[in-house]
């Protein structure tokens, strides 16, 4: 190992304990991370690679363990740390970046608390130097007004806004190396390229080495300077970006890259004639946020939004991170109240109607949420997530079973599925599950909040097929959230565009992805049709010399 390796992984293997099922997930890997570099980790849903960067923190969830093998960070075998050890190691040297801000953020604290409590965990004690370290690293990762900000609450930031927070936390002591797992697949364009320039700018300035975990080619071509492809857990592909990219040697890794680089824009056709199922006008919403002590303001989430959903149609709702449109959603299936404005199902106006008034009509109209793992019940086995709406809605306990029995294999996975927890899952599976769960009511109108922007691109088409058999054989009518014009050209009929709590265009697909009337739309279609640029940074090697 050179003296400029910083990390260095000798056949690693991750697997179940000894008597049980010795399936590996991960097998006989190994790499080096020399310092300043930026290694791409690249696999699809279940490949190993969120494994991996936990065996380095040593956060294998149960019964998982490292089977084999050794992580040498610095020299030493982090498989030889105490947990005391570890604890000052995490946060301090090596620190990560999750997927999934909203799940990584405690919803009760203010990000600036949540930040202050890593400086106190590693015995910063000053509070006026904490509070300053705060308001730096706020201001740093790029967020406006940081002294402000730090007493938000992350529901009361954009996606983007949020992942940046968690960004400032993971560089509070300049770590070494910073993992990041898939910090950008839930981003829109425009949001995702803001974030991966920042971590480019951050590496530089660091000199830090980075692990980044990713499912998208667009990333690996826009910060990889090297590659390491998984499949299943095994290495399938390793090499410098340059390398990879250009030259796969591997039939799986050409699938990986042609599944982000095929495709170009296509439409629907509209439909014609058929009766309004769900229509919302006027809607307004905005909610309070914090600006400092006995400071509130309000932000206007929705300023008289008008959409409307025909019946077997697809409405896709596209914008960037913070445009409104999951409040929208959320508003439309009431599980947000709004301040004025009409919504009706199926020509019923419910938009003022009580909760318990609601629970009868609530099968009617349901939700698949953009993160699976946090929308299901972690202690719940899948029958009894599946069968808790049928049971709501007065149906029997043979008939909500026979439910979970007939939607699980019409989202195409087998009846043993029953008796596992969402844990047992691939994300993938686990949005089938979600799916599932939505159509156990028979619904006939879906919300899908962002279902498949967290999937790789194998498992988003999976996905997308599923959806479009699904409202087939159903006749469902599918109201789609989405950030990807990609997604909405292939899925939806319709589309309209939001922007500031407004939508400022809609009509039919067709008409919208090849003449858009608005500035804001033809920024989203210009930042579809290329490619994330590779921006300029230094290679590990000229960084750590």
């Amino acid at each position: 190992m050179s003296a400029a390796t910083l990390l260095s992984i000798e056949h690693l293997r991750i697997a179940l304990p000894a008597g049980a099922d010795r399936s590996h997930a991960l097998y006989d890997l190994s790499l080096e991370l020399q310092r300043g570099e930026c290694l791409c980790v690249v696999g699809e849903s279940g490949s190993g690679k969120s494994m991996l960067a936990k065996a380095l923190l040593r956060l294998l969830p149960s019964p998982l363990q490292v089977d084999g093998g050794r992580l040498l960070f610095r020299g030493e075998d982090l498989a030889n740390h105490d947990e005391d050890a570890m604890r000052q190691l995490r946060g301090r040297d090596i620190s990560m970046v999750f997927q999934e801000p909203m799940s990584a953020l405690n919803p009760l604290l203010s990000v600036g608390r949540q930040i202050d409590e890593t400086l106190q965990a590693h015995g910063v004690k000053d509070a006026r130097a904490r509070r300053q370290r705060v308001v730096e690293l706020l201001g740093y990762v790029g967020l406006p007004d940081p002294e402000r900000l730090r007493h938000a609450y992350p529901f009361e930031l954009s996606g983007g806004q949020r992942q940046r927070v968690v960004i400032a936390m993971a560089l509070v002591f300049d770590p070494a190396l910073l993992i990041a797992d898939e910090p950008t697949s839930a981003l829109d364009v425009t949001t995702q390229a803001q974030i991966l320039v920042l971590l480019q700018r951050i590496q530089r300035d660091k000199g830090m080495a980075m692990l980044f975990i990713t499912h998208d080619f667009g990333v690996v071509q826009a910060i990889a300077d090297s590659v390491l492809v998984l499949e299943k857990g095994h290495l399938v592909e390793q090499g410098t970006a340059r390398d990879v990219l250009d030259a796969p040697r591997q039939p799986y890794t050409r699938q990986l890259i042609a599944a982000v680089t095929a495709s170009p824009l296509e439409a629907r056709p509209a439909l014609h004639d058929a009766p309004v199922v769900l229509q919302a006008q006027a809607l307004e919403k905005s909610f309070s946020s914090r600006g400092g002590w006995w400071k509130r303001r309000r932000t206007r989430a929705l300023a008289g939004v008008d959409v409307q959903l025909a019946q077997g149609e697809t409405l896709g709702i596209v914008g960037e991170s913070g445009s409104g449109k999951s409040t929208l959603g959320r508003a439309l299936v009431r599980l947000l109240p709004v301040e004025s404005g009409s919504i009706t199902w199926q020509g019923r106006e419910v938009a003022g109607l009580s909760q318990r008034r609601l629970r009868g009509l609530r099968s009617d109209v349901q939700m698949i949420f953009q993160d699976p793992f946090a929308s299901l019940n972690p202690r719940q086995r899948i029958d009894t997530i599946l069968m808790t709406g049928p049971l709501a809605q007065g149906v029997s306990k043979a008939e909500a079973a026979r439910r979970a029995r007939q939607v699980l294999e019409l989202v195409g996975l087998p009846a043993t599925a029953l008796e596992r927890f969402p844990h047992e899952f691939s994300g993938g599976q686990r949005q089938r599950i979600g799916i599932a769960r939505a159509l156990a009511v028979e619904p006939k109108i879906l919300i899908a909040d962002e279902c498949v922007s967290a999937l790789d691109a194998v498992i988003q088409v999976q996905i997308l097929e599923l959806l479009e058999s699904l409202q087939r054989r159903l006749k469902l009518s599918i109201v789609f959230i989405t950030h990807d014009l990609r997604v909405a050209a292939r899925l939806c009929d319709r589309i309209a565009v939001m922007q500031g709590g407004q939508v400022v265009e809609q009509g039919a697909t067709a008409q919208v992805l090849t003449q858009p009337q608005h500035p804001y739309t033809r920024a989203l279609l210009s930042g579809v049709s290329l490619a994330l640029p590779k921006a300029n940074h230094l290679s590990g090697a000229e960084v750590a010399s």
